[in-house]
């Protein structure tokens, strides 16, 4: 392995029912751990999905068919497979202390993820990770799908693509063979990272915030882009409203109240 780790590199693959951060769900999650001494460590998980109904109780989601199309997974596949809150712990264990990687991971992904931690009320903390993302580097280098990256720069054939453990495994593969195709990469991970990260510096996990020149937080989308949040939140209160009640992640929604929260504590003050 060309990259110098200093903690463990986690590769890792979601399928789920949908593209929509906020309102859909994992049904499979594989992961591939490498630590810093060379030992490796896998494993996939098959999730039914849930959501909580109009009564508050948790039920089973249907997986729309246009998604099993694409992973091949169905409903009677997952039905007697655990929930995400059920795993949610032993999947956090796995992250813990490590930095990630992932293809597409810090669009969709990793998101999607800490919007399933955070109903599972299990802490997913990512401020001291370093976040990978393979797809950025090789849009960047050879502008390709995952497919014709693993075709490019492995000379293979992706089998069973869309299923999280062919993913998993193509996404390391493909990392291993860019650093060995350009010297000009990094070969730290902290630079690996910094160099996949997008141009903008998200303060959410869905790239709904971002930090301005200041270190201020601002809408990164809607007619309040690049507007301080603590600003738009005095000055139309009802944006706040619409924000809480919309179709955003959670985690983006969390990021927005504990500013509205940092400015009740400092009125009183």
């Amino acid at each position: 392995m060309k990259i110098h780790l200093n903690r463990p590199l986690v590769f890792f693959d979601l399928e789920t029912t949908g593209v929509n951060i906020a309102k859909d769900r994992i049904v499979e999650l594989s992961y591939y751990k490498v630590f810093p001494n060379g030992t490796k460590e896998g494993k996939t998980y098959r999730v039914r999905p849930t959501i909580i109904d109009a009564l508050g109780l948790e039920t089973t989601m249907h997986i729309p068919e246009q998604a099993s199309e694409v992973h091949g997974i169905y409903d009677d596949d997952v039905k007697d497979c655990p929930t995400f809150t059920e795993i949610a712990r032993e999947v956090a264990a796995v992250f813990e202390g490590s930095d990630i990687a992932g293809y597409n991971s810090n669009h969709f992904d990793i998101p999607l993820l800490g919007e399933e931690f955070l109903r599972s009320g299990v802490p997913f903390e990512l401020q001291d990770r370093n976040m990978i993302d393979v797809f950025t580097i090789f849009t960047r280098k050879e502008q390709r799908t995952l497919s014709a990256a693993y075709a490019f720069y492995c000379g293979k054939d992706l089998t069973d693509a869309h299923s999280a453990n062919a993913d998993t495994m193509a996404t390391y593969e493909v990392l291993m063979a860019q650093t060995e195709r350009y010297p000009d990469l990094p070969k730290d991970v902290t630079g690996l990272a910094q160099y996949s990260a997008p141009a903008q510096k998200f303060a959410d996990l869905a790239g709904k915030l971002s930090y301005n020149a200041k270190g201020e937080v601002v809408f990164a989308f809607g007619k309040y882009k690049d507007v301080p949040v603590s600003e738009v939140l005095v000055k139309d209160s009802g944006y706040y409203g619409w924000i809480m009640q919309g179709d955003f992640p959670q985690y983006t929604k969390n990021v927005i109240a504990n500013i509205k929260l940092q400015q009740r504590l400092a009125n009183r003050s």
